[in-house]
């Protein structure tokens, strides 16, 4: 019997072959949400707060959901960026001030996942002069000198590793109970701090760079309208990796330093304060994740900055173009490198600083973007029959304007 005919008489094996060649976009973009940043929020809140912020990852997921969909359709739909459309249909003087800003917050986002691999190899003494610098290269290697699709399988590989957080959660023999019981019947406070906490963990979960990422690499790799089912697939199974990534981290804190009183400020206090409750392994798989997701993040970061740049100003872009045929599109990418891994290997780098005020960059950008997406995708002419159906725009004005009230809320709190 031929391949034609098993497809053709198995759907089910022929949706999952289609399934594997389409999968990326989603899964990925997904993945390096639960970048230096996010690892480090989710920490936090474990510490603190122990299992009792575990509800929000439900909103955060419906949130992340409902947007990549959105851009997932408009990619496939019009063949186009998401920075293209902005510039097309806002005009040039808007998008010039935007992708400005745009710029400057991947470079701080960039060296904020620096800062991740820097700290996380502090935890097998490997010094940021050697971890940050080796960690640039290889990234940089990997875009410039390969193609999308060896990329693309390498970052589907990183994905996997993510789910390490898994070994450190079940080595910190949780109260699965308890976790159930937050879970169902959260017990929520009303205070400044818990308030800010559950702002700080819904809004990490939707950023300005991703919706440009995702459009970006749904082209990129030709997905076609009749693929388009597959590619909710993929957008679901990257929005539940994302979830799944976060739970087990709150997990893994809530069991071990909460319940020990133990207070911390970023990801690396998490992983080297594991060591004495959990055990060496569970410090070091905790480490490892975080240092994954920074390289992860260090090499998607920049190039979601370098397509977003080139996709407003009409620069050609893409990793599968030669550095002859897209100059612009990779100076961009080694620039915002270049840049990142000279911030964080100064003395005495504002690490803090940078974060905080990168997050209220991003806080800045988001509602502008989410608004430029919504009145795109329910334009006919743009997105002939497959603008957004009245659902559709119910659930994406509400995601967009509770982000937008949530993003307003960081950038006060972040400026304050």
């Amino acid at each position: 019997m031929s391949l034609a005919q098993k497809l053709k008489e198995r759907p089910a094996f022929r949706n999952l072959l289609i399934f594997l060649s389409v999968i990326g976009p989603g899964v990925i973009t997904g993945s390096v949400d639960n970048d230096a940043g996010g690892i480090t929020t989710y920490s936090v809140a474990g510490a603190k707060y122990g299992y009792g912020m575990l509800w929000t990852l439900l909103p955060s997921f419906i949130a992340l959901l409902t947007v990549q969909e959105m851009n997932a359709r408009m990619g496939i739909v019009t063949g186009k960026g998401l920075a293209d459309l902005i510039r097309e249909n806002f005009g040039v003087r808007i998008t010039f001030y935007v992708f400005i800003l745009l710029l400057i917050a991947g470079i701080g986002n960039t060296a904020t996942e620096f800062a991740g691999v820097a700290g996380s190899m502090m935890v097998f003494n490997v010094d940021k002069y050697i971890s940050v610098p080796l960690s640039a290269m290889a990234v940089w290697i990997l875009v410039v000198k390969g193609n999308y699709k060896i990329s693309e399988k390498i970052f589907l590989f990183f994905s996997v590793f993510l789910l390490s957080y898994i070994v450190s959660a079940v080595l910190a023999k949780p109260d699965w109970g308890e976790i159930g019981k937050e879970m169902i019947a959260p017990t929520i406070q009303w205070d400044n701090a818990y308030v800010t906490t559950v702002l700080g963990l819904v809004g990490t979960t939707v950023a300005p760079w991703m919706q440009f990422y995702m459009q970006s690499s749904v082209i990129e790799k030709g997905i076609k309208i009749a693929d388009y089912k597959y590619t909710i697939w993929d957008v679901v199974a990257g929005c539940v990796i994302t979830v799944v990534v976060a739970f087990f981290i709150i997990v893994s804190c809530a069991a071990t330093l909460h319940v020990n009183g133990i207070q911390i400020n970023e990801a690396k206090d998490a992983a080297m304060a594991l060591k004495p409750f959990a055990g060496a392994l569970a410090s070091q798989v905790f480490a490892f994740g975080l240092f994954v997701a920074s390289v992860f993040s260090a090499a998607i970061l920049p190039l979601a900055t370098a397509f977003i740049i080139c996709e407003a100003f009409g620069f050609e872009a893409g990793i599968d173009k030669k550095f002859s045929d897209a100059p612009q599109f990779y100076t961009l990418f080694t620039f915002t490198i270049l840049i990142a891994v000279g911030i964080i290997l100064l003395p005495n780098a504002p690490l803090i600083a940078i974060t905080i005020w990168t997050q209220v960059l991003n806080a800045v950008l988001l509602p502008v973007v989410l608004i430029c997406m919504m009145l795109i995708i329910n334009k006919p002419e743009i997105m002939g029959e497959y603008t957004n159906k009245r659902y559709q725009n119910v659930i994406g004005w509400t995601t967009s304007i509770v982000l937008i009230i949530l993003s307003t809320v960081l950038l006060i709190s972040g400026i304050s």
